[in-house]
């Protein structure tokens, strides 16, 4: 059989080769939506840099033109500061529950991963506010979860055996780090008689991320630990571990006055793991040396506190961290354990803002008042126009404002107090 070729008619011709173009058409558009697709996938975060004063900052890899980087973008920002002054700090800010939360490096450059939208910038300090002062920064004292804890130092130049003062932040247990309380301690070295040493501890519940939630007894334990590591390196820091006093603002004032007060609670046995026994054992220990030692140790070199604006009695502790039970907050208030005087002696200098609408006098002057009942030394100044956290330091011409109209003068006559308390007769 012979096999003969049809030609097809012209019009299933031209039928073909429109369909043939149109999958073609289509078969683009597809590829140009899966493109399209794809660059949405690559998300990205602004990055906003603050009006900088005083100094200039390098973001390397620069910024876009648009302010755009790629989601997970680690930028390196360095900082060069003008003449006459000195880099106070590299930060990022992101919004926080007490508005802008700043994550700062108190060094000269700083590596920030674009993850979210922050505020870039850097501030500047003049040089002769530090110039004082050598600092030691990001000193590891423990890892007991996800978290490094560490302090900073600010060491006189020439510092000898000084006495030390460890200054604890604020944040309501559960924000900030050492960095926020770099004036205070500025303000504490002037003179040269006094080392601060400002410390960081972890935050109440699992807000460092960490699988087992922080208890109020854990952050005390952070506190000790931090003051034996110190005390351990008192040498290196131009320090006396022998005199001890410690201060802080907020939640700092209520763990500092924790650290003055309970320290006869520092053992091994634990915190409420057998009943009655409630025992803070440091997340710190030197080599060779057991919670009971180090607790000698303590009693006699922790001899002043400076509690800032903080929470002091059970029902007010049991107030702010609400899941805390009853012998919890007893264990770690303060005002339930003031020794007597004839038996161990920690005066104590307390501060408030008169339009602090956070801690209220009657909080302080209770505490005050429990503490005169014991025979111990006590000095309440409340600041008039105060508000909260005026001892606070932050990237922010407003709380920098702030803290030289009632910080730094209030901090002149804390630094007063230690140097009456630490050296004594002298």
């Amino acid at each position: 059989m012979t096999h003969m070729k049809r030609k097809l008619p012209a019009l299933v011709l031209l039928m073909v080769a429109s369909t043939v173009m149109a999958q073609e058409k289509q078969s683009d558009s597809e590829a140009s939506q899966s493109s399209s697709a794809q660059q949405a996938a690559v998300e990205k975060v602004q990055a906003i840099l603050d009006p900088i004063d005083h100094g200039l900052i390098e973001l390397d890899p620069p910024m876009p033109e648009d302010g755009f980087y790629v989601q997970g973008t680690v930028v390196t920002v360095r900082a060069t500061p003008a003449q006459g002054y000195a880099v106070d700090s590299i930060y990022y800010s992101v919004p926080g529950r007490w508005g802008a939360m700043y994550h700062e490096s108190l060094t000269e450059e700083f590596k920030i991963t674009m993850d979210q939208q922050k505020h870039i910038g850097a501030s500047f300090i003049e040089t002769e506010d530090v110039a004082h002062i050598d600092v030691r920064h990001n000193v590891v004292y423990a890892k007991p979860g996800r978290k490094e804890l560490k302090y900073d130092v600010y060491s006189p130049r020439g510092a000898q055996q000084l006495p030390i003062v460890v200054i604890i932040h604020g944040g309501g247990w559960s924000t900030n780090d050492e960095d926020i309380m770099r004036g205070l301690a500025r303000e504490l070295t002037k003179e040269g008689r006094l080392v601060a040493c400002s410390i960081d501890y972890r935050w109440i519940g699992n807000l460092d991320g960490d699988a087992t939630p922080n208890s109020m007894a854990n952050l005390i334990e952070d506190v000790f630990g931090a003051i034996a590591h110190i005390m351990e390196h008192a040498a290196e820091y131009g320090g006396d571990a022998s005199r001890i006093g410690v201060t802080g603002d907020s939640a700092g004032g209520h763990l500092s006055a924790a650290a003055s007060i309970l320290t006869g609670q520092v053992g091994s046995q634990g915190f409420g793991v057998k009943d009655g026994i409630y025992q803070f054992k440091p997340t710190y220990l030197p080599d060779g040396k057991s919670a009971e030692e180090v607790r000698e140790q303590m009693l006699v070199a922790i001899r002043a506190a400076a509690p800032s604006y903080g929470v002091f009695a059970a029902e007010r502790l049991g107030s702010f961290q609400r899941n805390m039970s009853q012998a919890a907050a007893e264990a770690t208030s303060p005002q339930s354990h003031i020794p007597d005087a004839s038996e161990r002696r920690v005066p104590q200098y307390l501060t408030r803002g008169s339009r602090d609408t956070l801690i209220r006098d009657e909080d302080v002057t209770a505490f005050a008042e429990a503490l005169k009942s014991k025979g111990q030394i006590v000095v309440y100044d409340e600041v008039e126009g105060a508000g909260h956290a005026f001892f606070d330091w932050k990237p922010n011409e407003e709380v920098k404002a702030t803290f030289a109209k009632f910080g730094a003068p209030y901090a002149a006559r804390m630094r007063a107090f230690f140097i009456e308390h630490l050296y004594g007769n002298e």
